[in-house]
This record gives structure tokens, C-alpha cells and sequence, in this order.
């Protein structure tokens, strides 16, 4: 799925919620009584489970943060490396 159509599904789905939200306010003025206290919570606690369950994305997350636009090592990273001696120390001057 790309992002773009993942925003739009959580986009959806908030909205929807946040619908419901608004006929739970509806219902609260037409039930009776103690009635009253289910549209009541459902209007006070959807807000944030429909921001809780928006904000969960599809996209799969990457094991390792990699920096944006990074290039990857070319040849001057390699020119910049010392050079290896191959575990010898380097001789001065040799007669």
C-alpha cells in the first residue's frame, strides 16, 4: 500500500469514528433517564481510540534508521582509507 493511500484509510477511518461521535451526541438527547450515560461515554472516550486506531500505520518499519538522501560510499571513501602495510612497519631509509 503506498503512504498516500494509507493516509487516506486512516483518514477514513477518524472520520467515521468522529461520525459516530456525533450521533452518540444526537442519541444522548433522546434517551431517557441513566440511558443517557452510554452515548455519554462512547462521545467522551472515542476521540481517543479514533486517533489511537488512525495512527496505526500499514507501512512496515525499517530494523535500522537510515538517514534520507543519503548517498552510498563511492570511490573517494575508498582513496581516503589509509593504506594498509599488510603488518609490517614502514622502513626509513634503506642502504
Amino acid at each position: 500500500m503506498s503512504p498516500d493511500e494509507d493516509r487516506q484509510r486512516r483518514f477514513r477511518t477518524y472520520f467515521w469514528m468522529m461520525v459516530v461521535r456525533v450521533a452518540a451526541f444526537g442519541v444522548f438527547f433522546i434517551v431517557p433517564d441513566w440511558w443517557k450515560l452510554i452515548p455519554a461515554a462512547l462521545a467522551v472516550f472515542l476521540p481517543f481510540f479514533a486517533v489511537v486506531v488512525a495512527n496505526v500505520s500499514t507501512r512496515p518499519t525499517t530494523d535500522g534508521l537510515e538517514a534520507p538522501n543519503a548517498l552510498p560510499p563511492g570511490p573517494s571513501a575508498a582513496a581516503s582509507a589509509p593504506p594498509e602495510t599488510g603488518g609490517a612497519a614502514p622502513r626509513g631509509d634503506v642502504l
